[in-house]
C-alpha cells in the first residue's frame, strides 16, 4: 500500500497586541505574505502565476498563504468568463490599499547598505519599483507611453504633467518599447549602465523612440543609502 505524503499545516501564532502595527503583522507578517499581496497590485493573477513570479515558494506554502489572505479578508478567488475559464487570485479593495505601505516600505528598505538591486525580481515588482522611486520633478516637459515585454507579461506606462500611470496590459502604440527581463529592465533603471551599451550587448531590446526611452530610465533615482554605525 502506498502511503501519501501529509504535509502538516502551519499554525499562524498571533501577537495578542492591540496596536495596528502588530495586527498588520498578524495580517500579512507570515514569510512571503506580502510578496503575494504584491504580485497582485497589478491585477489577478493564477496560482501558477503567482508561484512563476515568486520561485522560492512551494506549492504547500503558497496555499496556505493564499488561505490566510482570503480569510482576513485581503484577497478573493474567482473564475474567469470562458473562453479562459480558469480560477484567479485578486485583491479585494481593501487589499488593494496596501500598495502605498508596500511601495513605502520598500522605499525606507532600498536605503539599506546591505540592499543589492542586482538580484532577482518579478516583472510586477520592478514596475512596483517605479511606481515607487518616480521623480516627476525630473520630466519637466517630458510626455510620452512606454511599453514593456517582459518575458510573457506586457504593461505600459504613460508620463505627462510630471506624473506616472502604469499598468499591465497591452503596449500598442506606446512610442517606444523596451523587451527583455525584469532583472535588466532593472539593471537599465538603477545600475548606472548606459542604455545603449545595454542595447549594443543585446541585453534589452527597445523599439521605437531611442531619445525618449534613454530620457526615461533617468527618472528613477535611488534613495541615499543609510549611514552605517560607527564601532567607535
Amino acid at each position: 500500500m502506498k502511503l501519501q505524503k501529509i504535509t502538516k499545516k502551519e499554525k499562524h501564532r498571533l501577537y495578542d497586541d492591540a496596536c495596528g502595527i502588530a495586527h498588520a503583522l498578524d495580517l500579512v507578517g507570515e514569510r512571503w505574505a506580502l510578496l503575494v499581496m504584491r504580485e497582485l497590485l497589478f491585477g489577478p493573477k493564477r496560482f501558477s502565476d503567482l508561484r512563476d513570479s515568486l520561485p522560492g515558494i512551494s506549492a504547500n506554502v503558497l496555499t496556505q498563504r493564499l488561505e490566510g489572505l482570503e480569510a482576513s479578508g485581503l484577497l478573493v478567488k474567482r473564475k474567469l468568463p470562458p473562453p479562459a475559464a480558469s480560477q484567479v487570485y485578486e485583491l479585494t479593495e481593501w487589499g488593494y490599499e496596501s500598495e502605498p505601505v508596500i511601495r513605502t516600505l520598500g522605499k525606507w528598505a532600498a536605503r539599506s547598505p546591505m540592499h543589492d538591486p542586482t538580484r532577482p525580481v518579478s516583472s510586477v515588482s520592478i514596475m512596483l519599483s517605479m511606481r515607487t522611486m518616480f521623480d516627476g520633478a525630473r520630466t519637466k516637459g517630458f510626455a510620452g507611453s512606454i511599453g514593456f515585454q517582459l518575458e510573457d507579461e506586457s504593461f505600459v506606462g504613460r508620463i505627462a504633467d510630471g506624473r506616472l500611470e502604469l499598468e499591465r496590459g497591452p503596449h500598442d502604440g506606446a512610442d517606444a518599447v523596451f523587451t527583455g527581463t525584469a532583472r535588466l529592465l532593472a539593471a537599465a533603471l538603477y545600475s548606472g549602465m548606459p542604455l545603449t551599451a545595454m542595447i549594443d550587448k543585446n541585453m534589452l531590446k527597445v523599439d521605437g523612440d531611442l531619445a525618449l526611452a534613454k530620457k526615461f530610465v533617468t527618472f528613477f533615482p535611488l534613495p541615499a543609502k543609510a549611514q552605517a554605525a560607527s564601532n567607535s
